[in-house]
């Protein structure tokens, strides 16, 4: 008896769905040997790239600027202004431990949504000072400052100071003020772009000014995010090998199963990424390089099912380099946060 498919098919995504074959993308990774992994990785790497639009993104000489300086006792926090095209600039803090020796382990904080990056370097929206770790961001570029790393945690695209000016609308009549980070997809994708494409580009750059001070050692590079910055850390960790151990929290998991499937901002989105396959291909651009992934067991829009199964397929991945033993994890009790508990050892003992 042939089956009712009429409700299914109502539905649009059943067509999308039809076409959505991960196991039959053009650049997902499927090689056995190291050999073959280390091609891909090069051809891959540079489609990413170009996927993204990397080249068509202009740099411009940083030109930075210090804004201010803050003792906090035990580390100082910089708040530097720099540019990272022609017309983009981008804030950042850089967290720099006093007892520590010199040069220092650097690494990349990363926040989500949110209020922005004040979010992850102890302030409050307003701007106050605070001390006791708040939210679901818990301070982490704090604490990995007093795990003895200098860190660079810069205002994202779309967040905090980089929102979107939007006084121009008249909400008189009725026009309603749209999300910065749904604006400016809807725009980058008219473009040829995403939001992925414009913090990637921030991250590179930030790495090339971090790089010119003689204070920190940028050999010893890592990232850290969470959710949105979860994101900014993986596709920075494929894209750029200066990085040499990630920790992402609250983002692994399947697109699949979790962006494709729950609602999330469309700032998560890159228009074709579906020739590479699923997360657990793209991690192939990361390994061998160590990672740690942190999830909770009730994170609502990344289900911890999800992280499980493409965690034991990214092993697979690092096995083809011989290199399984490099992907850990912290699935810890809990829902959409920052953990902690594993990462700021991990990220000592791989840049060390």
């Amino acid at each position: 008896m042939k089956s009712n498919r009429t409700g299914a098919d109502l539905q649009p995504v059943g067509v999308l769905w039809d076409r959505y074959r991960p196991d039959q993308a053009r650049r997902r990774f499927t090689a056995s040997e190291q050999h073959e992994a280390r091609r891909w990785q090069a051809a891959t790497r540079k489609a990413l790239a170009k996927r993204l639009g990397l080249e068509t993104l202009a740099s411009a000489a940083p030109e930075p600027r210090l804004l201010e300086e803050v003792d906090k006792g035990d580390y100082v926090r910089q708040k530097i202004l720099m540019r990272t095209g022609p017309h983009s600039v981008m804030p950042f803090y850089l967290l720099l431990p006093k007892a520590a020796p010199r040069p220092l382990p650097v690494v990349l904080a990363f926040h989500g949504h949110g209020y922005g990056v004040k979010d992850i370097v102890g302030l409050w929206e307003n701007g106050a000072e605070r001390d006791t770790p708040d939210g679901y961001h818990r301070d982490f570029a704090v604490a990995l400052c007093r795990a003895g790393f200098a860190v660079a945690a810069p205002e994202i695209s779309c967040f905090g100071e980089r929102a979107t000016d939007f006084s121009d609308l008249d909400t008189t009549i009725g026009q309603e003020v749209p999300p910065t980070c749904t604006h400016a997809a809807m725009l980058a994708f008219h473009l040829g772009l995403s939001v992925v494409s414009l913090r990637v580009h921030d991250g590179l750059r930030l790495v090339d000014y971090l790089a010119t001070r003689q204070e920190l050692d940028t050999r010893r590079l890592g990232a850290m995010g969470i959710s949105g910055g979860g994101m900014h850390t993986f596709f920075s960790g494929c894209l750029d090998t200066r990085i040499r151990a990630s920790v992402i929290s609250g983002y692994y998991a399947t697109f699949r199963d979790s962006i494709l499937a729950i609602h999330h901002c469309p700032c998560n989105i890159v228009p074709g990424l579906a020739e590479f396959g699923e997360m657990y291909d793209l991690v192939g651009l990361i390994a061998p390089r160590p990672l740690l992934i942190e999830s909770g067991t009730y994170d609502p829009i990344f289900p911890v099912g999800a992280v499980r199964s493409s965690v034991a397929r990214a092993r697979r991945v690092y096995d083809v380099f011989g290199a399984r033993d490099r992907v850990a994890t912290d699935i810890f009790e809990g829902r959409h946060r920052i953990n902690g508990r594993k990462a700021y050892d991990f990220l000592a003992a791989a840049l060390q």
